[in-house]
């Protein structure tokens, strides 16, 4: 105990002293907000990788590797095709190029001038502002389930110790210190994964010794698995199954394409002052969450066996070894199972972990509230924007902390992908044709960004069986905990309780855009010109 805390100590000094260098370097709103659009590409890609990569990704998914198996590896490619190639060379460049011409300070903001339209910026802000919190819990609580197991303090004690110091330096240092710490907390993570995947194989005899023994272990998966379509954690899921749907749809469709719309992520293109400074941080991205992500699923697979051959959970799976809690999989891993040196340093990566993505997460919301809804949005006169910014920081932090403490057990993929979803839907489809399409028109820009809010909304409270069964909102209206309960069971219908909202709201969304945009009067031309002069 007394070693971990010595570590944690000099963690957290060194994460305070880069908070207090990017406090003070922040002096004006564009400090705050964008970091200066002065980062270094090593920066800005290792902020971009913390800031996508964080618990939810290690434990949650980690975990929920733990009970699909090897099939949540098709989340990586598209992590590394979509979320740092497709992101970084379509996406990034031109955001970049625009939110320098439009002068835009938020993703919102960039919307609403790209758009002319105080009601886009204000819009996007309050869906930010509102939803973020969500995913920003799942976070929280991976960090804390983890303090939890490793260091037997009780949750709501990590919950609110946790959330207090993560606070004084979020709010302080802006952009800049969140990206300072962020770039050293990656750092960490890397190192720690890295070890992390040498000690699953070797344990189990190598590479191809350890996905045999998984493969052999299929037998054992629990039943209840089974029943939704389970064959094995090499073998994945009967095509077409209820757990086939989940993992495909919404655990790798909905977050590995819904990291394009992500304002936290978004707003990093605008940190950087050229397209160079993009281009080399591909590099740096590309391998950290390759790392990241690539090692928690397989680890988390492996897990299976590990767990099955050790002596304290002889005959156990994953999921049974974690109570049923697929949250605790990770944590009991690292506690139980690698060396206790070990645990103390991955516990500070997991520290790095959450406190960069946290951080931003914070940062994104308070930011939508203060500058997007609150001062363009309702159009409020403020004299000191650094200050009201910080303030709605702190609001966006109490609510999260909320969250946590409320939302159930087994939460933080689900959340993750809620989140990524529903960002997908009201913002994809306005953001990528605002950055390609001159013809998209304000009118269908707004239509698709509420159209799709709207739809992604009611799949969420009346048919995703993953969200309406707990909410009770359906069951309270219509008997049944999804409306799909309503059709044939095993029919095309029935199976839509399990179907992403994603895969139904985005395509529609594009449509709206689309279509509303060929029927609206067109913007300006010298609004357009000005908006394109630097693509």
């Amino acid at each position: 105990m007394t070693i971990k805390i010595i570590l944690a100590l000099v963690y957290l000094v060194i994460v305070f002293w880069l908070a207090f260098k990017g406090w003070r370097e922040t002096r004006q709103a564009s400090d705050y907000m964008l970091a200066g659009r002065q980062m270094h590409p090593f920066v800005m890609a290792m902020s971009y990788g913390a800031t996508f990569i964080s618990t939810s990704a290690i434990i949650g998914f980690g975990g929920a590797a733990g009970m699909f198996g090897f099939p949540l590896l098709w989340l990586t490619v598209l992590n590394i095709f979509v979320g740092v190639f497709i992101a970084f060379v379509f996406f990034g460049k031109r955001t970049r190029r625009m939110g320098v011409t439009l002068d835009a300070h938020t993703f919102p903001e960039l919307l609403g001038l790209r758009y002319q339209s105080r009601f886009i910026q204000g819009f996007a802000g309050l869906i930010i502002f509102l939803f973020i919190p969500i995913y920003a819990a799942a976070v929280l609580i991976g960090i804390c389930r983890m303090i939890e197991v490793n260091l037997e303090i009780p949750f709501a004690h990590a919950l609110l110790g946790f959330t207090v110091i993560l606070a004084v330096y979020v709010i302080t240092g802006g952009l800049k210190g969140v990206m300072y710490t962020e770039a050293f907390q990656g750092s960490l993570m890397f190192a720690m994964m890295l070890v992390m995947l040498v000690f699953a194989y070797s344990s189990l005899g190598g590479v191809t010794e350890a996905h045999q023994a998984l493969t052999d272990l299929a037998p054992h998966m629990p039943e209840n698995l089974k029943a939704g379509g389970m064959l094995g954690w090499t073998q994945g899921a009967q095509l077409g199954s209820p757990l086939w749907l989940v993992i495909y749809t919404t655990l790798v469709w909905g977050v590995g394409v819904g990291v394009l719309a992500q304002p936290q992520l978004a707003v990093r293109y605008m940190t950087v002052n050229s397209d160079r400074e993009l281009n080399r941080a591909v590099l740096f991205g590309g391998v950290f969450i390759v790392a990241m992500t690539g090692i928690a699923f397989v680890v988390g697979a492996l897990s299976n066996v590990i767990f099955f051959q050790s002596q304290a959970f002889a005959g156990k799976v994953a999921i049974q070894a974690a109570g049923g809690n697929m949250d605790k999989i990770i944590p009991v891993f690292v506690t139980d199972i690698m060396p206790e040196w070990f645990g103390v340093l991955f516990l500070l990566a997991m520290f790095a972990a959450a406190m960069s993505t946290l951080a931003s997460q914070y940062h994104a919301g308070g930011t939508s509230l203060g500058r997007d809804f609150y001062e363009k949005g309702m159009g409020a006169q403020v004299s000191d924007p650094l200050k009201v910014n910080r303030a709605t920081v702190g609001i966006i932090i109490i609510i999260t902390t909320i969250w946590a403490w409320v939302l159930p057990p087994s939460i933080i993929a689900k959340a993750t992908a809620f989140f990524f979803g529903l960002c997908a839907a009201a913002f994809l489809p306005c953001f990528f044709l605002g950055l390609y399409w001159r013809g998209v028109t304000r009118a269908g820009a707004m239509v698709s960004m509420v159209g799709g809010f709207i739809i992604s909304a009611f799949y969420l409270l009346f048919v995703h069986s993953a969200e309406s069964a707990p909410l009770g909102l359906c069951q309270a209206m219509f008997g049944v905990d999804s409306l799909a309960l309503l059709a044939e069971k095993g029919s095309a219908l029935w199976k839509l309780q399990f179907v992403d909202p994603n895969i139904v709201a985005m395509p529609i969304s594009f449509a709206l855009a689309f279509l509303v945009s060929l029927a609206s009067a067109k913007l300006p031309k010298e609004h357009l010109d000005f908006c394109w002069k630097r693509l």
